[in-house]
C-alpha cells in the first residue's frame, strides 16, 4: 500500500476497525514505513490517553439556568410570559451546542476500546500477520532446551517453553513479537492443520496472577490469564475446546510444585 492510502486508513486502524486483510496490508506497509508507522502509534496514544483520563461532568447549575432561561416558554405559560426577545436566540443556540457537544464527547469517550480490548486486537493481528507473511518462527524447533535458550539476551524475562506433542499439541518453535510497545516472545504449536500463537507479555512487579479468560476477536478464539508476573495470551481459528486443552497444559507445567 501507499502513504495516501494507509493514512486514509489509520483512524479506522486505531479503533480496529479494519477487517483481517486491511489489517495484514496495513501492518506490512507499517513494517517498512517510520512516518505511517508514528502517525499509527501517537493515534493509538492519544486513544489511551483519553481512555484512561476520560471523566464524567455533570453540567453545573448555572448552565442549566441559562438554557431554561433562554427556552421559549412553554404553551401553558405564553400568555404570562412575554416572548423571547430576538437577541436571546443566539444566546440559547450556544447553550444547546454546548450540552450537545458535550454528549457527543461523552459518548465517544465511553464507546473507546478498554485496553484489554486493544491489546486482544494487536494480539489477533500479530498472529494473522505471523501466517500471511509465512513467518510463524524465528526458531525452528520441536525441543524446548533449543527454543528456550534462544531467547536468551533477546528479550529480558524468560518465557516458560514446554512441548506437547505426546497430548496433540507439538511446539514448532518461537519468535520475538512486537505487542503493546513492547517486545514480546511468541511460542508457535500445531494442532492438526491450525497453528496456535501463545504470546508471553511481562508485567509490572506485583501483578496479580488472574484466571483464564476465554474470547473471541475477528472470529478468532483468544484466551488469557497471569501467572508470575507474565500474561498469557493463546490465539488460533482452531476449536475452543481445543485451546483450552493447551491452556491447561501450559497452567499444569507451569503449576507450583
Amino acid at each position: 500500500m501507499e502513504c495516501s492510502a494507509v493514512r486514509k486508513v489509520l483512524t479506522a486502524a486505531v479503533d480496529g476497525e479494519l477487517d483481517l486483510r486491511e489489517s495484514a496490508d496495513v501492518d506490512g506497509h507499517l513494517q517498512s514505513c517510520a512516518a505511517c508507522r508514528a502517525q499509527l502509534e501517537a493515534g493509538r496514544s492519544l486513544r489511551s490517553a483519553v481512555g484512561r483520563g476520560a471523566s464524567y461532568f455533570r453540567a453545573p447549575p448555572e448552565l442549566e439556568a441559562r438554557i431554561r432561561a433562554a427556552l421559549p416558554a412553554t404553551s401553558a405559560a405564553r400568555a404570562s410570559v412575554p416572548r423571547p426577545r430576538f437577541w436571546q436566540w443566539p444566546i440559547a443556540v450556544g447553550a444547546l451546542a454546548t450540552v450537545f457537544a458535550i454528549a457527543a464527547t461523552i459518548g465517544l469517550y465511553t464507546t473507546l476500546p478498554g485496553v484489554d480490548e486493544r491489546i486482544a486486537d494487536e494480539i489477533v493481528s500479530s498472529h494473522v500477520r505471523s501466517l500471511l507473511a509465512n513467518h510463524a518462527v524465528d526458531v525452528a524447533s520441536s525441543d524446548q532446551h533449543t527454543v528456550k535458550p534462544w531467547f536468551a539476551g533477546k528479550i529480558d524475562f524468560s518465557p516458560p517453553v514446554r512441548d506437547f506433542a505426546a497430548e496433540g499439541f507439538p511446539l514448532v518453535g518461537g519468535r520475538l513479537d512486537y505487542i503493546d510497545h513492547h517486545t514480546v516472545a511468541a511460542l508457535v504449536y500445531k494442532r492438526a492443520q491450525h497453528t496456535i500463537n501463545v504470546f508471553a507479555v511481562p508485567m509490572p512487579e506485583g501483578t496479580a496472577d488472574a484466571a483464564p479468560r476465554a474470547g473471541s476477536t475477528h472470529g478468532l478464539h483468544t484466551v488469557r490469564w497471569t501467572r508470575d508476573g507474565m500474561t498469557f495470551w493463546a490465539v488460533s481459528d482452531v476449536g475452543a475446546e481445543d485451546l483450552a486443552r493447551l491452556v491447561a497444559l501450559l497452567r499444569a507445567a507451569e503449576a507450583p510444585k
